[in-house]
Parts: C-alpha cells; structure tokens; sequence
C-alpha cells in the first residue's frame, strides 16, 4: 500500500484518497483535522455565495429604483437570476434560509459603494438604510421604486 498524499500536496490527490478511506471504512486512517476543516469550509462556501448574490441583488435594486430612466432587461436578468441562486442554495441547505435577512444591513453597506460608483449618483442621492427588507429583495414579484412599464426599458 503506498503512502498518502498530504494535503498540502496535492489537493485533489488528497480529496480522492480520503473518499475512497471513507468508503472503504477505513477511518482511522482518514485526515481528520484537514478533512474536517473541508467540510466545514462548505458551509462557509454557501454563505459566501449567499452575500455575493445578495450583493448584486441589492445593487441592481436600488440601480432600478433609484435610475428608472436607465432600467434594462440585462438588470432585471441580473435580479432575477440572483434571486433563483439563492432560493437554489437554501433549497440544498434550508438552515441558511434566515442567512440572508441576518448579513441584510452589512450586504447593503458594502452593496451601496458599488451603486454609488456604477450609477454615477451621489451618496445622499441613497438611503443610508435599505429602502426595501430582504424579505422584499428576494421576492419575484418586488420591484422597488415606480411600477414596472416595458416602456420603461432600454434596450440592451
């Protein structure tokens, strides 16, 4: 039997060799500390992947709701598809289905330098709170500032 590879090494080497000990029931000479830590990186993952998208939610909204003349279909693409990524990552972990709402604030602090810089506008021209909760941000049907017109559409 040769040795295993360390998992400073070679990472996949090591992820490959540590399922086929696990499958084979072979704990004791499982990785544990490392393999623990990977495991626990997945979470840390999923969040991640959580308050980026929420990120871009947030930024694309008040894009919509504080530009109504500059509205495009690519930013209502982009709402929506941040809004179905999520719903994906909760529907595979449902614990994190209250993450959103609890990172919402500092999502929106660090959303709000991003809108500033990619609509030209003022900081005063924003709220210093979110104008809309995340429970609003991750709602198909919410869309902040007047009513949605197709007449209000560039075209991309």
């Amino acid at each position: 039997m040769r040795a295993l590879t360390p998992y400073e090494t070679d990472f996949v080497q090591w992820s490959t060799e540590q399922s086929a000990l696990l499958r084979e029931g072979r704990l004791s000479d499982l990785d544990r500390e490392n393999l623990a830590e990977e495991i626990e990186s997945l979470g840390r993952s999923d969040k991640r992947e959580i308050r980026s998208r929420m990120e871009v939610l947030i930024v694309h909204l008040l894009k919509w709701e504080f530009q109504p003349g500059h509205r495009s279909h690519s930013w209502q693409s982009s709402i929506s598809e941040q809004r179905i990524w999520i719903a994906n990552i909760i529907k595979d972990s449902p614990s994190l289905r209250r993450y959103p709402a609890q990172v919402f604030e500092q999502t929106y602090k660090d959303a709000l330098p991003v809108a500033i810089r990619e609509t030209g506008l003022r900081k005063a021209h924003f709220p210093s709170q979110p104008p809309f909760t995340a429970k609003e941000a991750l709602e198909g049907r919410f869309w902040p500032g007047s009513p949605l017109s197709t007449d209000d559409f560039l075209r991309d």
